[in-house]
């Protein structure tokens, strides 16, 4: 599927610190920690809490963001609709990034269970 430039720009701009008090409250709303979803952060970027504090603090951009990351091998795994999207068929790699870690969050907001969240299921 293809997203618009317009779109893509506007993901890779947008910063990661603005973004993440969102995923809290989204899935606190559902029952789900704040601990949960860092797990869920690590398993897809490799960022430990530090990291991901270093992050926020230096309000990177999500471009920015996931150049640093190390993306999961099972990322791929990731499959669905996002924001109208289909995950698997996003053609831009960092805008396809971006919603795979929104599907988790969304996951882990409906309360699947953390090994299929992981994909170690």
């Amino acid at each position: 599927m293809t997203t618009t430039p317009e779109h893509d720009k506007r993901i890779a701009e947008m910063t990661f610190s603005s973004v993440y008090p969102h995923y809290i409250t989204k899935v606190e709303k559902k029952g789900r920690t704040k601990e949960e979803l860092l797990q869920v952060i690590e398993w897809l970027t490799g960022f430990d809490e530090k990291k991901l504090q270093d992050l926020i603090n230096q309000k990177v951009t999500f471009k920015d963001f996931f150049s640093q990351a190390d993306l999961n091998s099972n990322a791929n795994l990731i499959k669905g609709v996002i924001c109208g999207y289909r995950i698997e068929d996003i053609e831009t790699p960092l805008t396809q990034q971006v919603r795979y870690l929104d599907k988790l969050v969304d996951e882990l907001a409906k309360g699947r269970k953390m090994d299929k969240i992981l994909r170690t299921a």
